[in-house]
């Protein structure tokens, strides 16, 4: 199991990816006038120094994010992603790296609601204090499943659910998989995105058939693996498994993703696949 905090490891290549998947979505739903509401399970604390203790131990975001800053980007999520990055850095210097709930923040319009939960007592803080100025905004020291209970359905009828847990303990992939199943009954209108890490390979293959056993109709599978699989300790990749994309989601990470792959994963693969129909 991974020990996953999030300020060790922002802008990695796991971040790359979340974070395209994420931004192509919510360019997809901003395409339309009425609002939506962006919920987040796992937030973190919203914003990362890249030259903090903690990043500077892992030095993660250097083959991440650090290896597309300086490329001038062609297909468009990696446009928007990309500018998101750079509207927190100034004089084209790499110092601040945004989470999930961040990049939501710079993204949605006034009119659009944005949900958060984080238990960490040190990352709550910080993360609410990002947002005591938004209007439409609640952010929550609360358990991720218990915020699900307790703001899904939102006000707003269309959405993106990020799900995002450390995976610290083996049960997660169990709870994620019970959690999915209460966001969705209750907000099925939604997209849902799941970020899961790749350890070992079986583990991971077993854990998307039980997203896939759920019955939950319309799944798209989003893969980037820098690094070969192995039965050794360590993540070699990850993913998103989608409900509900978009319809231009599985084309337009398939073009960001031929993109970064010779920058992020030279000697890596990633896959796009239609796991379940609508």
């Amino acid at each position: 199991m991974l020990s996953y905090r999030h300020s060790y490891h922002a802008g990695n290549h796991a971040d790359v990816i979340k974070h395209l998947v994420q931004v192509a979505i919510i360019d997809y739903l901003l395409k339309k006038d009425k609002p939506f509401c962006y919920h987040d399970s796992h937030a973190g604390a919203g914003l990362y120094s890249l030259a903090s203790e903690q990043a500077l131990k892992t030095a993660e975001y250097e083959t991440g994010i650090g290896k597309l800053w300086q490329h001038q980007p062609v297909s468009p999520a990696l446009q928007s992603y990309l500018k998101v990055v750079k509207a927190l850095n100034s004089d084209n210097e790499l110092s601040f790296y945004p989470g999930s709930p961040k990049i939501a923040e710079l993204m949605l319009r006034p009119n659009d609601s944005i949900q958060a939960t984080e238990l960490h007592p040190t990352d709550y803080p910080i993360l609410a204090s990002q947002f005591t100025r938004r209007r439409y905004s609640r952010i929550e020291k609360q358990d991720a499943w218990a915020g699900f209970k307790a703001m899904l359905p939102p006000l707003h009828k269309r959405g993106l659910v990020l799900i995002d847990p450390p995976y610290e303990l083996k049960h997660e992939y169990e709870d994620v998989v019970a959690g999915l199943k209460l966001a969705y009954q209750r907000f099925p209108q939604a997209t849902y995105a799941i970020w899961y890490p790749v350890i070992e390979r079986a583990s991971v293959e077993a854990f998307i058939r039980e997203l896939v056993n759920t019955g939950i109709k319309n799944q798209l599978r989003i893969e980037l693996c820098p690094l070969a699989d192995t039965n050794s300790y360590g993540m070699t990749g990850s993913g998103m498994l989608v409900i509900n994309p978009p319809y231009t989601l599985a084309d337009t990470m398939r073009q960001a993703l031929t993109e970064i792959q010779p920058l992020v994963a030279p000697n890596g693969d990633w896959q796009v696949h239609q796991l379940v129909l609508e």
